[in-house]
Parts: C-alpha cells; sequence; structure tokens
C-alpha cells in the first residue's frame, strides 16, 4: 500500500527532483538580482574617501557586512543555482537572509521584512533538503555510485 503521501509510481522521484529543483533555483537566482547590485556598490566605493556605506553588522564593519552580504545574496545562491555544494552554499544564504529579517529589520512590520523571511525558510528548507539528482551534486553522488537522495 502507498502512503498518503506518495503517489506511488514512477513520477515520485521525478516530482521529487522537480520541487527541488524549483526550491533550489528560483529563490537562488532571484536573490542574486538583490546581490549583484550590492557587489557593484562594494566596488564602486570600496577604496573612496566616503568609504563603503552599508550596515556595520556586529561590529564587522561596513566593508567586511558588505562582503558577506555579496557572499550570502549573490556567491552562494550561484552555486545553489548549479546545485554544487548546495547544502553548504544555504547557510550563507539562510544566514543573510536571517539577519535581514530578525536584525536589520528587526523592530520593522512584518510587511518590510516578510520577504526576507521567505527567502530565510528557503534557504533553510534548501539547506535540510539538498540539492536533488538534477544537480552537480546529483551527478557527483552517482558517479561516486552512491544511492539518490538529497
Amino acid at each position: 500500500m502507498t502512503s498518503p503521501t506518495s503517489f506511488g509510481t514512477r513520477l515520485d522521484p521525478w516530482l521529487r527532483n522537480a520541487g527541488l529543483l524549483l526550491l533550489r533555483t528560483v529563490p537562488s537566482g532571484i536573490m542574486m538580482t538583490h546581490g549583484w547590485p550590492k557587489l557593484q556598490r562594494l566596488l564602486d566605493q570600496w577604496g573612496t574617501e566616503e568609504g563603503v556605506k552599508f550596515y556595520d553588522f556586529m561590529g564587522l564593519g561596513p566593508e567586511v557586512s558588505l562582503i558577506l552580504t555579496v557572499l550570502g545574496e549573490l556567491v552562494a545562491p550561484a552555486l545553489m543555482v548549479v546545485g554544487f555544494q548546495s547544502r553548504l552554499a544555504a547557510l550563507p544564504a539562510a544566514f543573510t537572509m536571517g539577519v535581514a529579517a530578525f536584525v536589520v529589520h528587526g523592530g520593522d512590520p512584518l510587511g518590510d521584512k516578510e520577504l526576507a523571511l521567505l527567502y530565510f525558510v528557503c534557504f533553510s528548507a534548501a539547506a535540510a533538503l539538498g540539492a536533488g539528482d538534477w544537480s552537480i551534486d546529483g551527478w557527483r553522488r552517482r558517479a561516486a555510485g552512491r544511492r539518490p537522495g538529497g
């Protein structure tokens, strides 16, 4: 007997992988549109007389904070899009969105932080579930002869 959460067909792995692909690529692709301008901002402001203007997270300084944000909003999502080290890459992306939601916008109304919360949940789920078979991680796992999975 099939479980109530299973279609009990060969479609199950396909649906699982399609869901993981969407979970991994859509939020990451959209997040990269936020990370790219921050990279440009970092490059434009680095070494100028005024310096980098950005939120100073935990006293790290605006430069380091912006570098870490670029890693979380551009580099990590790019790795997730192709499915390379996806679980590991999802962690800085989730952390960056957690900081945005709970620290930077902590006192703001829900409407001002809801997007960061949605990203946080998506990246946290991607970290927990992995990339699936339709990814570089999945290809590497199959090449090494390990069982399919996250």
